[in-house]
């Protein structure tokens, strides 16, 4: 009897179980409720994702198989994947894809570039504006703390194209003077003996002999004796022919360069002077000599180049990329390395209208005063000149991602970054003109832009093959 009393609640229980097993419409949940009605409605999974990738997902823990981090839940709305906030609802299309560069996309199957089969995918119209061969992601706001993410806003700036161009000293071509003679000659004494000797106007050069000078000098003196006689006729026309003969001697003489002064002296004296001197018609500094004591010089040889220095030119050298921005009679500042705190300010004066083919520079030329002649010929400095743009919808650089044919910047919309391809005008300090793509307003990301970037171009090519 005592073994009976153990055996029956023993089958009684496992009947209970059979019972539930095989009628399970009969068994009750804890609310109440049929447990079969709850088929429909199961529970949400977990999904875990990686911090770094969010496009790595996996529905158990584990390690990110790009970095190793460990993978983190994340919860799901719904028991799906969250959509995208905004994205715009488009028909489908089956569209062709590299599978080695997502960028490369057709409408008709084929190659690619690198002669490999393109693969299908399915796709609506793209939004406008979007960057092809990215994609969108979302990054919450942990991951965003993270990866040290910041954003700016596109806004209106006043804009200005600062342009930096090395120059070179070079003397005020309009403010040369080469002393010639325009006689046959010797010299015979040099009083201008250095290059580089400082030259005041009206001062001695050098004295030279030439028979013609002496012949030229006894004329004169034989007119006015001449006219001195005539003057005593009682013949206008005899008196006023020896006045021409005297006025023609002195003009040979002046057409010879010969002063007022010199002539003068000449007349009063009546000494024919066996030689004459040539003086400095301009003040400024010796550049050239070409003569020498005893030297026979013939009309026309170049003996002296006085340079005057109180305004020289600088000729900078202009990328051609700055050419829309350099301007005749815009101001310029000159500065040097080794003279700090100096500037010297002057204006543009003339813009050479040839490229140098080799290093794809013009030469701007700046005309700059000199006073106390601090600058020499020869001198490297630094031009510095500044275009006003005017105000203009300006973003950071470090927000605009350059390829080389296309820019393009991630815009934040709060629920996800987007690429959007933009067209950036000039630089202006730390910042570009925006042309067209965003709009005052727009945040963009402006640090971290790179593991974004990376992120992007992954989801876009990970969509490439999947066609998800």
């Amino acid at each position: 009897m005592r073994h009976a009393r153990h055996i029956v609640p023993t089958i009684v229980v496992i009947a209970l179980v059979f019972a539930q097993v095989l009628v399970p419409g009969c068994a009750k949940t804890e609310s109440g409720s049929h447990a079969g009605h709850d088929e429909g409605a199961k529970p949400a999974a977990t999904i875990y994702i990686c911090p770094m990738h969010p496009q790595i997902t996996s529905d158990k823990p584990g390690q990110c198989p790009i970095c190793g981090m460990n993978l983190v839940p994340r919860a799901q709305e719904g028991g799906g994947p969250k959509a995208e906030v905004g994205a715009p609802a488009a028909a489908k299309k089956t569209m062709y894809r590299s599978t080695m560069n997502p960028g490369e996309v057709s409408d008709k199957p084929g190659k690619d570039s690198m002669g490999m089969e393109m693969v299908p995918f399915e796709t609506g119209a793209e939004p406008v504006g979007t960057f092809r061969g990215r994609a969108s992601v979302t990054i919450t706001p942990e991951h965003r703390k993270h990866m040290n993410l910041a954003t700016s806003t596109v806004e209106i700036r006043e804009l200005r194209r600062d342009i930096r161009a090395p120059a070179r000293i070079v003397p005020d071509e309009t403010k040369l003077y080469r002393v010639t003679t325009k006689f046959e000659g010797y010299v015979e004494k040099l009083f201008v003996n250095v290059t580089g000797q400082a030259v005041k106007k009206g001062e001695p050069l050098l004295s030279i002999f030439s028979p013609e000078l002496v012949a030229s000098q006894q004329e004169l003196l034989s007119a006015l004796a001449s006219a001195a006689q005539l003057s005593k006729s009682p013949y206008a026309a005899v008196s006023q022919g020896g006045k021409d003969l005297v006025e023609a001697s002195r003009r040979r003489l002046k057409l010879w360069d010969i002063s007022d002064a010199q002539i003068e002296k000449i007349e009063k004296t009546g000494v024919v002077e066996k030689a004459l001197t040539l003086y400095a018609t301009a003040g400024g500094f010796v550049s050239e000599k070409a003569v020498l004591a005893g030297q026979k010089v013939m009309p026309g040889d170049s003996l002296l180049v006085i340079a005057d220095l109180s305004t020289v030119w600088a000729e900078a050298d202009v990328y051609e990329s700055d050419l829309p921005y350099i301007k005749v009679g815009m101001p310029v500042s000159l500065s040097f390395s080794y003279w700090p705190g100096k500037t010297f300010e002057g204006k543009v004066s003339f813009i050479n209208p040839f490229l140098d083919p080799e290093s794809r520079t013009i030469k701007a030329r700046l005309t700059i005063p000199n006073p106390g002649v601090k600058l020499k010929p020869g001198m490297y400095g630094d031009a510095s000149l500044s275009y006003e743009i005017g105000e203009r919808a300006a973003v950071p650089e470090s927000a605009v991602m350059r390829t080389g044919t296309r820019d393009f910047v991630f815009v934040d919309s709060g629920e996800k970054l987007s690429p959007v391809e933009v067209k950036v005008g000039a630089r202006s300090g730390d910042y570009f003109e925006v042309v067209s793509g965003v709009k005052p307003g727009d945040k963009v990301v402006t640090s971290a832009n790179f593991l974004v970037d990376s992120e992007s171009a992954l989801k876009a090519a990970l969509q490439a093959v999947t066609g998800k």
